[in-house]
């Protein structure tokens, strides 16, 4: 696994994003950020849980709908997740399906703890038949 200066950047903005995080249900605080293409930027995002649980949104989504918002239509180019799990906390399966959106299958998933990233794994490895257009 080769880390980057972008992906380590990325890295430590998600550590930054989980701090924020408004767990107060669950208390398991999530930091994510996401690089698209074509932008150097980078988007964090963390967890923001309601009492009405299916309210509540990831860390993950919350970068993309970030993302999105500033941009329009977007490619991801990495995403990382942060949480302080061992091991490595992979994202929710809701996540997975937004991220199909945006995402082809090669797209590298950078999964860390408090010190630093742990794991990559390409999206397909974590949803290898998402639900799409042509499944209707």
């Amino acid at each position: 696994m080769q880390i980057t200066p972008r992906i380590q950047k990325a890295y430590e903005i998600a550590r930054s994003a989980r701090e924020n995080a408004h767990a107060v249900y669950s208390n398991f605080f999530v930091g994510s950020a996401i690089g698209i293409k074509g932008s150097e930027d980078i988007y964090p995002g963390c967890n923001v849980e309601n009492i009405s649980y299916g309210a509540t949104v990831c860390a993950e989504r919350n970068s993309i709908f970030q993302a999105v918002a500033k941009n329009g239509k977007i490619e991801l180019d990495f995403v990382v997740v942060v949480c302080d799990t061992d091991p490595v906390t992979v994202p929710c399966a809701m996540c997975l399906q937004v991220m199909s959106e945006f995402a082809k299958a090669d797209l590298p998933i950078y999964l860390g703890d408090l010190q630093s990233i742990k794991k990559e794994l390409k999206f397909s490895d974590l949803l290898p038949a998402p639900f799409d257009t042509l499944d209707c």
